[in-house]
Formats: structure tokens, C-alpha cells, sequence
């Protein structure tokens, strides 16, 4: 009677999982504030770092260095820009698909922004790279005209919460801690 009871209890066990993993699959991916809270984790050291970077190459741009340093440390900075970026959208493409209506289309939004900046820097970085130093003059107006187009690239891709189509998400956004 014990091995029956016992097969009986493991068959239900596999059963209870199996209902508990269909239930949560059909329920969808995480809450908007849980979701909300796992993106601003993903965007708080990305934005900590396009800053530090940004400071960076303002200095870069003023220093006393020759065109081949600072072209250097240019391609360098944006070489970091661009992992950065593409970290962050990894990060919010891991946090899921918020349970909210347009969740899907408001995740891919988020992971479309974060790669089109992460391919302005790239662009920026490729760009810089391929620029000859033996005309300094030549070379900081090269450098110039990347840095307006990646200001461009990157005003166009910028990340607005108040756009969000779900009045949860930007609740959630304005309420969670890690988004402040």
C-alpha cells in the first residue's frame, strides 16, 4: 500500500509542478513595477557610465594630445559607450515582458532605443578609427563632425518613460525605488 500511496504522491507532485509552470507561463512575464524596477537596475549603471564617458571625451577634446592619442582614447571611450549600451538593452531584454497591455511592444521599445544608441557609438568609435592624424586640424574637424552626428543619433533614440503606453508602467516608473 505504501509504494501506491508513494507513485500516487509523486504522480501528483509532477502533476502540481507541471499546473504551477502553465499557470505562471499563461500568466505572463513579470509586474509593471517589477519590471519597471528590473529596467532601471539595467539603465542606472549605463547612464552612470555614458556620463563618465562623456566627461571623458569633453576632456579628450580639450587636452594637450596629439591626434593619434586622442584618437586613441577617443575610440577607446566610445568603444566602451558602445558595450555599455548594449549591456543595458541585454539586461532589459533579460528583464522580460512586462504583464501589461502593449508589454511586448513597450520591451522592444526599450531594447530598440538602447541598440540604436549603442550603434551611434559604434558608428562614432568606426568613425573616429578610420580618421588620419598627420593634419591635426583635419583631424579634430573629423572628430567634431562625429561627435554632432552621435549627438544627433543620440538625441533621436532617447529613452521617454512618459511615453509609455501603459498607465501601469508609468506608475511603476515614478513609484519604484531603483528609478529614482
Amino acid at each position: 500500500m505504501r509504494t501506491c500511496r508513494a507513485a500516487t504522491a509523486g504522480k501528483l507532485t509532477v502533476v502540481l509542478a507541471t499546473l504551477v509552470l502553465t499557470l505562471t507561463a499563461c500568466g505572463g512575464g513579470p509586474s509593471p513595477r517589477a519590471w519597471a524596477a528590473s529596467v532601471c537596475e539595467a539603465l542606472t549603471p549605463w547612464r552612470a557610465e555614458i556620463n563618465k564617458l562623456t566627461s571623458s571625451t569633453q576632456q579628450q577634446m580639450t587636452a594637450q594630445t596629439t591626434p593619434a592619442q586622442a584618437k586613441e582614447n577617443l575610440v577607446r571611450l566610445f568603444g566602451g559607450a558602445e558595450q555599455a549600451s548594449e549591456t543595458a538593452r541585454r539586461k532589459v531584454d533579460e528583464a522580460g515582458v512586462p504583464e501589461t497591455d502593449h508589454g511586448e511592444e513597450i520591451s522592444q521599445g526599450f531594447q530598440a532605443s538602447l541598440g540604436k544608441v549603442r550603434d551611434a557609438y559604434g558608428r562614432a568609435r568606426g568613425t573616429i578609427g578610420g580618421l588620419g592624424t598627420g593634419e591635426p586640424t583635419a583631424f579634430y574637424d573629423g572628430v567634431r563632425a562625429a561627435v554632432d552626428t552621435l549627438n544627433k543619433e543620440y538625441d533621436a533614440s532617447a529613452l521617454d518613460t512618459s511615453r509609455l503606453s501603459s498607465e501601469e508602467l508609468k506608475k511603476a516608473f515614478d513609484e519604484v525605488p531603483e528609478c529614482r
